[in-house]
């Protein structure tokens, strides 16, 4: 759902919504829904991380994920359409592909790293209330 779809479903606010937005501001494009729209399946996000790490091969890339090959090969499609991620092939026997992070896919680094420190502070305090 684009940030366009998600604030034309609302379209029961004629004037104003409770907060006192006002139509035309709805009608503004929202950059976290459009951001999660490129980066936010499960499968982008597992390779983007991974990537972090640096350039990886396919191979080392579908045992790191668990992802399947089909899966992979169209989230690396995907995420190099995007231009988060760069393809490059070595044609040596045995012929290699290998991916790493564009300027663009490195970006994340910050969001990636707030993630890991949220995950470590509410994560971690769900397991130790669970174990209770």
């Amino acid at each position: 759902m684009s940030s366009q779809e998600f604030t034309e479903g609302d379209t029961e606010s004629a004037s104003h919504d409770d907060a006192g937005v006002t139509p035309e501001a709805v009608d503004t494009p929202c950059p976290v829904i459009d951001s999660l729209e490129q980066i936010g399946s499960q499968w982008r996000l597992v390779v983007l991380h991974e990537l972090q790490n640096g350039e990886r091969r396919f191979n080392e890339l579908k045992r790191e994920t668990d992802a399947n090959a089909r899966t992979l090969s169209r989230v690396l499609d995907d995420l190099q359409e995007t231009g988060f991620v760069d393809r490059r092939m070595e044609e040596d026997a045995p012929v290699a592909t290998y991916y790493s992070l564009t300027a663009k896919g490195e970006s994340l680094a910050p969001v990636f790293q707030e993630i890991d420190a949220w995950a470590h502070e509410w994560l971690a305090e769900c397991d130790a209330s669970e174990k209770k």
